[in-house]
């Protein structure tokens, strides 16, 4: 297939690598200093803890072209808009894998609704001085899901073939058919954590205040609650089921894991990023 990823960041560059990997032609789409970056010394990754860092020869452009079969778009959630906006000429379906608050309709409005997939890129990964550290896999992180959906939930001939791809490169991708809950779901628990973590400090910090903590889990609760579509996956329901002391502690320990010091780490991107959702749940609010 001839594929473009949109986004060089962690992610898309992971994501670039994989499917260049698995024999697609696939061209990574970046701008800046991540350009300048890829153009003098490729891309490169290697898996967390260890040293034996590789190259993948992946096509590297800062401009999307004509007569791709699939655009994933991978890109902060206050990106997105423009991300699509750049794309409304070139062929192509477009995966939208990003946090995502507002709704299919707002993105269809500028792509259309033929041409729309969204989902939520479950990897890992950081960049450290222009190289990619990324999660090894192992059978917890095949244990995690790729939610992928039709704006609509439908099962459509173009979602199977996108299904495929995705498990081609070992990630198991399975249709969401309540997609835009999903992913509403997810903010609604992702936005007071990373705005605590960032007012915090970094996730360690965060973690030592027992107060915060608790009023984190108040905030996400209320999240929850004022969202007008199903608490999607039903898991997370047990911020509501159990007492506040149990989710307060299983929060800290995730605040302390090597996930947390990793993925959690405060940057003005992801500030921007969760003031961008923050303003899409107030949207949506009941």
């Amino acid at each position: 297939m001839k594929l473009l990823v949109y986004g060089a960041g962690a992610l898309g560059s992971l994501f670039a690598a994989r499917l260049h990997d698995a024999g697609h032609d696939v061209s990574l789409l970046a701008r800046g200093a991540r350009l300048a970056e890829l153009r003098a010394h490729g891309l490169r990754l290697v898996e967390e803890d260890r040293h034996d860092v590789r190259s993948a020869p992946v096509r590297v452009v800062d401009r999307p072209e004509d007569g791709y079969e699939l655009i994933i778009v991978l890109v902060r959630a206050h990106q997105v808009r423009a991300a699509l906006e750049s794309l409304t000429h070139v062929d192509g379906d477009v995966l939208v894998l990003a946090n995502w608050a507002a709704g299919p309709e707002p993105l269809s409005a500028v792509i259309g609704r033929d041409r729309l997939l969204l989902g939520f890129p479950t990897a890992g990964g950081r960049l450290v001085d222009g190289v990619l550290r990324h999660r090894a896999d192992s059978w917890i992180t095949r244990l995690v899901t790729v939610p992928i959906s039709e704006p609509d939930g439908r099962v459509t001939p173009r979602l199977e073939r996108t299904l495929r791809l995705f498990r081609e490169i070992g990630m198991d991708a399975k249709a969401e058919p309540q997609v835009d809950a999903w992913l509403t779901t997810h903010a609604a628990v992702e936005v007071p954590l990373g705005q605590a973590v960032d007012a915090a400090g970094g996730p360690a910090a965060l973690a030592g205040d027992r107060a915060a903590v608790r009023e984190l889990v108040h905030t996400m609760r209320r999240n929850l609650a004022a969202t007008a579509v199903p608490v999607i996956p039903s898991v997370i329901g047990v911020l509501h089921r159990l007492p506040t002391a149990v989710v307060a502690a299983v929060v800290r320990r995730f605040l302390l894991s090597r996930i947390a010091e990793r993925g959690l780490t405060p940057s003005p991107a992801a500030t921007a990023e969760m003031a961008a959702l923050a303003e899409q749940l107030r949207g949506r609010a009941r």
